[in-house]
């Protein structure tokens, strides 16, 4: 797993279409029981190496009711984003991650990490890429719907500050849904 960390980190597959160059953030452990599965880091954490360093991370955090010592627990929890690297901003937002990353890393990461136990996939780019054709028509049904994907996959809406139009619209989700996910997460750590 060291090794295969160390090869990620000197990663530029994609540099050229990097505006801040490559800096590859990405955890794990053989023994985590957890995997975050997220889009691609955003400017602060590309800055600070630190995966969910940043306004998302505290929500996420709080979310699955984790302190910041267990969250970056690698011997716990494992942060595979879809794309390593900052993307670039785009007109609503930062980019889609790069769609070179998870075809290249994913599959090598996860056979380092048999004890894998729950796949929370974040956002729109994780839930594609994971749940293929069993996810619904849009990001709230299939949230909405989280139970159909247990006990392996728990997708989530992204966490971030500019998604308070959405968790106001759902109010369902942090009543319903946060319970279930904070119980998951106990289960597991």
């Amino acid at each position: 797993m060291k090794a295969l960390l160390q090869e990620i980190s000197g990663c530029s597959i994609c540099k050229a279409h990097l505006p801040l160059g490559p800096n590859p953030v990405v955890s794990g452990s053989l023994t985590a029981k957890i995997v975050i599965i997220g889009q691609a880091p955003g400017t602060k954490v590309h800055r600070s190496g630190i995966p969910w360093d940043d306004a998302s991370g505290k929500q996420l955090r709080k979310w699955m009711n984790v302190s910041d010592e267990v969250f970056y627990d690698e011997s716990k929890i494992a942060i595979m984003p879809m794309g390593f690297c900052y993307p670039g901003k785009g007109k609503s937002g930062d980019l889609p991650p790069r769609p070179e990353c998870a075809p290249q890393w994913h599959d090598l990461l996860l056979q380092q990490m048999p004890e894998l136990e729950l796949f929370i996939l974040i956002g729109q780019y994780a839930q594609a890429h994971y749940l293929g054709k069993q996810r619904k028509k849009n990001l709230t049904d299939t949230v909405k719907t989280y139970q159909e994907y247990l006990p392996n996959y728990f997708p989530l809406p992204h966490p971030s500050p500019r998604n308070r139009f959405w968790l106001s619209k759902n109010p369902w989700f942090e009543v319903e849904v946060v319970p279930r996910l904070q119980a998951k997460v106990l289960e597991c750590v």
